[in-house]
């Protein structure tokens, strides 16, 4: 029983496929019985051809007419295959029946085509809604309760507990935690926050238990912005879109106008019988039917995005390779575009007569204990190191970590809280630390002080219960620094030099993160223009200005916080391997290896698609003015302007093709 119902599913979701293909079916059996002098069969298979594949056009083209008062494309083809056919029945030459059907057929595929790149902006949306639970934990009178978000009011308490999501934006009225906010703001570390801090909902908590009074309304979250932002953006048709619809309506009209002129005048003006003037009128809308025209463009759009997706570069629709060639302005994200997102250890500097594997050793020994991603990124960088893992470990949240390692007490964390182990923090380590700190790196002191075990504990326990109070007795050793950091991606430079020479005029980063680091990242690869510290609806704003100024503006993310600039964007690129399901939805472009240099090539195959296009236009264009003026002079019949148009289609169809290669 689901075998059926499957079926019917899969043809309701590809109905204009199914069309297509039965249409082509149809036709091929009814050339083939027309062939063998089976007119029968042949009258019975092409009429069911027209029917199935020109219905769909036939509906849009008597809709636009007589809703809008209308002429477009989809009703000039209908009126010439319905001509065609009607000719070749009046003259019986019936293969002008095939010729209709075919033109019927080319624009059944065209259309299915069409459908399949308008499927993602509800797809886009479900997957910005799964970002946020859709319950919250309230205390209602000391117990709590979980009601659906919809209900939650201004003033509400919630609890969140570790590893959860943020439900709704709030401010915190009491615990400690870090939260991972990439997602929205870009950031590339988790961010500590504690009482009266802000917290966006869709970002994720951390080790913390949060209690979070509501301060606005659900729906007034900043993801909630988001999803709005993402609806607005793709609603909003491209210039290029409405030239093509006033062209295609323009050239309609006129085909129309002059094939009614040509039916009727021709015998009053110049004296032609009634048979040759209809004859010549039903070969003017064959020959003037813009099926060469549209073959101009689709078969070239579908190879540069076939060519596209064999080097790992997914066009979503054709428009989008037209575009990419038209750039004149990109936009990269930081965190997880230009960076790998991911934190690293990027320099160890020992101090004494310590060396840096004694550094890392040392800190791994207590931070194997810690789910912190620096301690992450440290235990990994000392995975190849022979070290032993430290007791007794108390992580002090904000500051740092403290254990014993083999009867040796050792710190780990930011220069406070390690100046209240050490006496002084060496001048020379002082001066490489500012540095780091400038380029937006973060730093980690590393000190150890010898004692016996006991000892060592009865002095953790005392620390730990007032960490900032200063103490006498300070007997630790800094050892070294040890500095973290978001790794630039190591084609981000060659990518941003080779798109400079192919001539983007202006090259911009977009972050969330601090001033200091996107400075950092931008120097290294070659980025001049930076905006920091933005949020979604400030990328937003970035691009609508880059657009008045550049027009078409790419814009190149992997994080839900960039699917409002993706979907802004005239071209919107996203990392595949790295990017959110809702980056990838609404980007126009997904590099499916996260290969920056890819852009470059996306770009070159754009401007190819785009002088091919114009090469087949004018091809296009010229064979039907040369058809039309053969059939006013009466230097040709309908077969050789079926021949012609039929053969201009072809032509153009492969020089399409040569994007293949």
């Amino acid at each position: 029983m689901l075998y059926p119902q499957r079926l019917g599913q899969v043809t309701r979701e590809h109905a204009d496929t199914v069309a297509a293909l039965l249409c082509g079916l149809l036709l091929l059996f009814g050339w083939f019985a027309l062939h063998l002098g089976w007119l029968g069969l042949a009258f019975l298979l092409l009429p069911a051809a027209y029917v199935i594949g020109g219905y769909e056009s036939a509906r849009e083209g008597l809709t636009t007419l007589f809703k809008e008062k209308e002429l477009d494309v989809d009703l000039l083809m209908i009126v010439a295959a319905i001509g065609a056919a009607s000719l070749g029945l009046w003259r019986r030459e019936y293969h002008l029946i095939i010729d209709g059907a075919i033109l019927i057929l080319i624009f059944a595929i065209s259309g299915a085509l069409e459908g399949y790149a308008m499927q993602r902006t509800e797809r886009s949306i479900r997957s910005l809604m799964s970002l946020t639970p859709d319950t919250a934990r309230v205390l209602l009178q000391g117990r709590e309760e979980e009601i659906p978000i919809s209900q939650l009011k201004v003033g509400d308490e919630i609890v969140v507990k570790p590893g959860e999501l943020i439900p709704t934006d709030g401010i915190i009225l009491s615990g400690y935690s870090t939260l991972n906010q990439a997602a929205i703001t870009g950031e590339s570390l988790p961010v500590e926050k504690t009482v009266g801090a802000e917290v966006f909902a869709g970002t994720l908590n951390g080790y913390g238990a949060l209690q979070i009074k509501v301060h606005k309304p659900a729906q007034s979250s900043l993801i909630q912005r988001v999803i709005r932002l993402v609806e607005q953006a793709q609603t909003e048709a491209p210039p290029s879109q409405e030239f093509i619809d006033r062209f295609e309506k323009g050239y309609a009209k006129v085909i129309v106008v002059a094939g009614i002129l040509l039916a009727t005048l021709p015998p009053f003006l110049w004296g032609w019988d009634w048979e040759t003037t209809i004859y010549r009128a039903l070969t003017f809308l064959v020959v003037a039917s813009p099926c060469a025209l549209m073959a101009a463009i689709m078969p070239t759009l579908l190879s540069g995005i076939a060519n596209g997706a064999r080097q790992g570069i997914l066009f979503k629709n054709g428009a989008q390779l037209e575009k990419i060639g038209q750039v004149r302005a990109i936009a990269f994200d930081k965190t997880g575009t230009l960076t790998t997102g991911q934190v690293q250890v990027f320099q160890v500097v020992s101090a004494n007569e310590y060396t840096n594997d004694d550094v890392l050793k040392t800190a791994a020994s207590v931070e194997a204990s810690s789910e912190h991603p620096i301690g992450k990124a440290i235990v990994q960088a000392a995975s190849d190191l022979d070290w032993v893992g430290a007791i007794q470990v108390q992580a002090i949240p904000g500051q740092g970590i403290v254990g014993i390692a083999q009867e040796q007490q050792i710190i780990v964390g930011n220069a406070i809280f390690v100046q209240q182990y050490v006496t002084n923090l060496p001048e020379e380590l002082r001066e490489i630390v500012q540095s780091w700190e400038q380029e937006g790196k973060t730093v980690v002191w590393v000190a150890q002080e010898s004692r016996g075990a006991a000892l060592l504990y009865e002095r953790l326990r005392q620390r730990l219960r007032s960490v900032n109070e200063e103490q006498g007795g300070r007997g630790a050793e800094v050892m070294g620094v040890i500095a973290i950091a978001d790794q630039v991606r190591t084609q981000a430079a060659a990518t941003i030099s080779r798109l400079k020479k192919l001539g983007v005029e202006q090259i911009v980063m977009l972050t969330g993160d601090n001033q200091e680091t996107a400075r950092s990242v931008a120097k290294a690869v070659g980025i001049d223009r930076v905006y920091a510290q933005l949020l979604p609806e400030d990328k937003l704003n970035v691009i609508r200005r880059l657009q008045q100024q550049y027009q078409t503006v790419a814009m190149v993310g992997d994080g839900i916080n960039d699917a409002p600039a993706l979907a802004q964007a005239s071209v919107g690129i996203a990392m595949g391997v790295s990017g959110s399901d809702v980056a990838l939805e609404t980007a126009d472009i997904v590099l499916m290896a996260d290969r920056l240099e890819k852009i470059a090539v996306a770009m070159h195959l754009g401007r190819r698609s785009q002088a091919i296009v114009k090469q087949n236009i004018v091809v296009a264009l010229s064979f039907i003015m040369l058809l039309l003026v053969g059939n006013f002079l009466g230097n040709i019949n309908l077969p050789i302007g079926v021949i012609g148009h039929e053969g201009s289609t072809v032509l153009v169809t492969l020089s399409g093709l040569r994007l293949l290669k």
